[in-house]
């Protein structure tokens, strides 16, 4: 479970690991999928939505479940028409606790839903926890889960597709509520289910300008990152919704969801992040904003503006901050321009330097900076800088993914293709 999260694989029950297994998630389990070529032998389905329990009224209910069904019907050749009379493929329905199926529910938050593979009979039906709070909105209140999320999951078990372990597909087994975060079928999702069902004649035409995301791929020679800090023993790289862990007891450096780690308290896309462990804080910069953690737990008062920090309202944002432990310092990166932050007076020291100045022979803007193992680390595009901070030149350049010990034959590349 641990390695399938890309947790540490420790074999305890670590603070992190109990915070994944309290996240929200599906009620199927995550190693043991109930069969990758059960699937439907028709190209029409019938669904019906049982009228008891109900959270939401029906004609909302209706429309949810329409436009869930519709993103799997966009990709594959598959159509799904609504029954109100009791014969159909599909059941959906809402139930609390124990609803003699073998899986009972647990109340409010945990397993929110469970679906069963193709089949007769149960087969293909799919079960909502009544006790939770539904919510409607793609802006996710705290108390409440998004039942359109929830239900496009459940729906491609419906279909006959098991778990993924790639973090950025719909079939991941705990649900994404980012905030705002636009729900969308993954190239897994989308691959996995045309393996089952074929290619839906319309999916040229609706994806030609936007095909469906890939989970970044650190093998990929032109990665880029957004953001780069160490935490504690580990570095980590950021890419838009995501980041890999590189830890001394990791076997191999895995992609996970960034809200693994933060829950969904810190946004997604970052401009820079770095920890200062004499505050025992991480600090994340988006945009206008910066958000200040303390063992996972947002600060109270945060996000704030970072004219907090000092800067003048000519600085819109972070491209990357450079912290140096002991010095007690940090430097942060704005487009041509560096400043230095004094960590213990709270303050920005003096006027900003030309960054051609200060860090000679690096390319601005930067994309991201780490201070590890005795040197200064610098990210521009898909390269790689080593910097030496005392001297003032490059060390040494490569390509940005080189601290991620790719492997060509990594089972990532296979699952994810490039960025």
């Amino acid at each position: 479970m641990q390695r399938f999260f890309g947790l540490l694989p420790s074999g305890e029950l670590t603070n992190e690991t109990l915070a994944v297994m309290k996240r929200p998630r599906c009620g199927l389990s995550d190693v043991e999928p109930f069969g990758e070529t059960i699937r439907w032998k028709k190209s029409t389905l019938s669904y019906r939505i049982a009228s008891y329990n109900l959270p939401i009224p029906t004609s909302k209910v209706n429309k949810v479940f329409r436009a869930a069904w519709k993103l799997w019907s966009n990709v594959a050749p598959i159509k799904f028409r609504k029954r109100s009379r009791k014969e159909a493929d599909i059941v959906i329905s809402f139930h609390s606790g124990d609803h003699e199926d073998g899986s009972p529910f647990d109340g409010t938050g945990g397993i929110l839903a469970h679906a069963f593979p193709p089949g007769f009979g149960i087969g293909g039906d799919v079960h909502f926890d009544a006790d939770e709070d539904w919510s409607l909105k793609s802006s996710q209140v705290k108390s409440s889960f998004n039942l359109f999320a929830v239900a496009v999951h459940e729906f491609g078990h419906a279909l006959g597709l098991p778990h993924s372990s790639d973090p950025g597909a719909i079939m991941y087994p705990t649900y994404n509520f980012a905030p705002n975060y636009e729900l969308q079928l993954s190239f897994r999702d989308v691959k996995d289910v045309q393996h089952l069902y074929g290619i839906s004649p319309n999916f040229a035409s609706l994806f030609s300008k936007q095909p469906p995301p890939r989970t970044p791929d650190k093998c990929d020679p032109d990665l880029s990152f957004d953001a780069v800090t160490e935490l504690q023993q580990e570095v980590l790289f950021f890419k838009d919704r995501f980041m890999w862990r590189k830890h001394p007891q990791f076997d191999e450096i895995g992609i996970t969801l960034s809200s693994s780690l933060w829950q969904d308290t810190v946004p997604p896309y970052l401009d820079a992040v770095y920890e200062n462990v004499e505050r025992n804080v991480n600090v994340f910069f988006k945009g206008h904003q910066y958000w200040v953690l303390r063992q996972f737990n947002l600060e109270e008062g945060f996000p704030r503006n970072i004219s907090d920090l000092g800067f003048p309202s000519r600085i819109k944002s972070v491209d990357a901050a450079l912290h140096f432990r002991n010095e007690h310092y940090t430097v942060f990166f704005t487009g041509h321009e560096c400043w230095r932050y004094n960590e213990q007076q709270k303050t920005l020291e003096g006027s900003p330097t030309l960054i051609e100045q200060q860090w000679p022979g690096i390319p601005t803007p930067i994309d991201a900076a780490v201070f590890y193992e005795g040197v200064v680390h610098l990210f521009k595009g898909n390269i790689h800088y080593k910097f030496d901070s005392n001297s003032k030149h490059v060390l040494s350049t490569g390509p940005a993914n080189e601290l991620l010990e790719c492997k060509k034959n990594d089972d990532n590349e296979i699952l994810t293709g490039r960025r």
